[in-house]
């Protein structure tokens, strides 16, 4: 595309006319002036521009009628034809289409001349320049579509379009000249295959009707939504009783089909102060006894009169057996789904057969000692590590894949069945190996210097055998879990445990709390405190009203979805909840050994609980060692993060 006006074996003065190969359109008006020096063996080459755009009001973005016109003529000629071909007054003026200069035309990007011999047939489709970057990957766009299951978590599948792939496939492998790969380039960039065409017909938003269940104890609820949440709090008298009446008879009021105002729907207010009430003993209205782990600065300067009273002790004590023995009775009975026992360094968590999948009655506790271990042992009762077996389990298996290669050992690996035989088989190799230890100092008899070098004492050895075991203490894995008749067993040794109530502190002589959804021998009646309020959050430039609703207590899971799904008529299905997890209970979202997913076939209709809520509790919990830190409701579709 040059002509050169003058040619000087030094620095010399070119005049281009330029002239676009795509729209025709040439630079008429003026000329581009270079000066270039000789770049002739290294020499340094300095490039001086002096352009068009110097001058004053010039702007290279303006075009006249008669050149877009012009360029929307040219282009149509292109599409059709072959791409560039010289056609009509410019062409003839243009110096790009003599025979001399076409041998050297070169692509957009840098490279070898297109009839180079240099250059390879079959080389990589270059990108083209005028392609729009929005639509360069519109022949592999990526269709989104959601499925719903039945389970209460909703999966999504993702579906590629194959078509589009093979048509992109073609335009790679398929040896065109750059003209045809342009148009085609071109032809594909089409506004019907825009991402903006294709979202609204290819992605269907989620709809999870409810969240996993959450067997972990919080403290803290808060909500907040666009909605008004004052409705919640200030109840009138006659709802108050209403409210308590139907929790202690079980009866739950079918909510009108559409609320327009739940400031003045009686029955959502009364629902929502029945899904306030827990049950609890004992009860000291000057001290919270919820949480007793970490507590001690919630007890310290209180009144405590039993501290140093053994009668008032034993007292106490004996209530609380009598109590606790009405919970277990309730709970065989499955008038009662589940309890909590909270100490002041465990929690256990009694359920009823046919909760979280179960097919017997099992209590978890969390955090154990191998104190409280070995004081199991003693009492008979059996019970498995499910984080440790876990574990180790995964273990055995990556170690029988690698041991595939023809060794016997593969065959010889057994797998452990229940928590007595992992740690008869934890003792037995830890004999073993005590036995090894006492063997290799037999080399120093031999060699005479026994009395010189010190051997480890029997307290070291066993303090060294028994430090993986220790290493548990206080942590997530030393979750025990418990099932079958040995709960029973399990009840009778933490009423005689004397290492369930603190010896000294500010917890001193006190039982730990039980906690339940429904009534018990020696339980009094507590409600949840809820406080509404109204703030304004900027949202943008402007403001926008938010109510949030503060709920605190040992909020149990029950609690906790009869509490949302009275929230989600209420607030039109938009509201989002910040959970506050007491993290010693996170722990019992496990999955125990021998959960057996027959929860469907169990009926726990008498044991006080909305339907809703027993057949979310009958679900197996997917959230592992976490809890649930975050609900959101929008559509009347949940989202969660844990």
């Amino acid at each position: 595309m040059r002509k050169k006006t003058q040619h000087e074996r030094g620095p010399c003065v070119i005049t281009l006319r330029a002239k676009c190969n795509r729209c025709g359109r040439g630079n008429n008006s003026g000329a581009f002036v270079f000066e270039v020096l000789s770049l002739h063996f290294g020499y340094c080459a300095k490039l001086s521009i002096l352009s068009m755009s110097q001058q004053a009001g010039y702007s290279p973005s303006f075009k006249l009628p008669a050149e877009i016109m012009r360029i929307r003529r040219k282009r149509a000629r292109s599409n059709t034809g072959d791409f560039c071909s010289p056609s009509g007054q410019d062409s003839s003026s243009s110096p790009v289409q003599s025979g001399s200069s076409s041998a050297f035309v070169r692509p957009f990007s840098p490279g070898p001349p297109f009839n180079s011999p240099n250059r390879s047939v079959g080389g990589i489709k270059r990108r083209n320049p005028f392609a729009n970057t929005e639509n360069a990957d519109s022949p592999k766009k990526k269709l989104i579509t959601y499925n719903d299951d039945k389970d209460t978590e909703c999966s999504a599948s993702y579906h590629i379009n194959k078509s589009a792939e093979k048509e992109g496939d073609e335009d790679m492998s398929t040896n065109s000249p750059f003209s045809a790969s342009l148009s085609r380039a071109e032809t594909l960039d089409t506004p019907s295959k825009s991402p903006q065409a294709i979202a609204p017909a290819s992605i269907v938003p989620p709809v999870c009707t409810e969240y996993p269940a959450d067997w972990s104890l919080k403290t803290r609820l808060l909500f907040t939504s666009p909605l008004s949440l004052s409705w919640a709090e200030h109840p009138k008298a006659q709802e108050e009783a209403l409210g308590l009446s139907q929790h202690c008879r079980a009866q739950f009021s079918a909510l009108p089909p559409s609320l327009q105002d739940p400031r003045f729907c009686s029955e959502l207010r009364c629902a929502f102060l029945q899904s306030l009430v827990y049950w609890q003993h004992p009860s000291l209205p000057w001290i919270s006894l919820f949480p007793r782990i970490n507590a001690e600065r919630s007890f310290s300067g209180k009144i405590t009169p039993w501290a140093q009273d053994t009668a008032l002790q034993q007292s106490l004590m004996n209530e609380w057996s009598i109590s606790l023995s009405s919970l277990y009775s309730l709970l065989k009975a499955r008038l009662c789904p589940y309890f909590y026992l909270c100490s002041y360094q465990f929690t256990v968590l009694f359920r009823a057969v046919g909760l979280s999948g179960s097919s017997c009655i099992t209590a978890l506790i969390c955090p154990t000692t191998r104190g409280l271990r070995e004081a199991m042992k003693v009492e008979g009762i059996e019970f498995s590590l499910p984080l440790v077996e876990e574990r180790r389990k995964s273990k055995n298996q990556q170690n029988l894949i690698v041991q595939q290669g023809g060794e016997e050992r593969a065959e010889e690996c057994c797998e452990l069945k229940d928590g007595a035989d992992c740690e008869a088989g934890d003792e037995e190799e830890n004999d073993g190996s005590s036995d090894d230890e006492d063997s290799s100092f037999s080399w120093l008899k031999e060699m005479g210097v026994q009395d010189k070098v010190k051997k480890p004492n029997s307290i070291t050895m066993q303090f060294h055998k028994e430090g993986p075991t220790m290493s548990l203490d206080h942590k997530p894995e030393s979750v025990v879990c418990v099932e079958g008749s040995h709960t029973f067993t399990l009840i009778n040794f933490l009423i005689n445990c004397k290492s369930v109530v603190a010896a000294a502190g500010s917890q001193a002589g006190l039982p730990p709390t039980l906690l339940a959804p429904v009534a018990f021998r020696g339980a009094t009646m507590h409600t949840l405190k809820a406080r509404s309020v109204n703030v304004k959050s900027q949202v943008g430039s402007a403001y926008q009203n938010i109510s949030s609703l503060e709920i605190t207590g040992p909020i149990l899971p029950s609690s906790l979805h009869a509490i949302t799904t009275l929230l989600q008529p209420a607030q039109k299905g938009d509201f989002s909840a910040t959970l506050y997890t007491h993290t010693p209970t996170a722990v019992m979202n496990i999955h125990t050994v021998k959960q057996q997913c027959i929860g469907a076939s169990v009926d726990l209709s008498a044991c006080g609980l909305h339907p809703a809520s027993i057949q979310q509790l009958q679900q197996p919990s997917g959230l592992g060692k976490t809890a649930l830190t975050h609900i959101s409701m929008n559509n009347y579709s949940y989202t969660w993060n844990k």
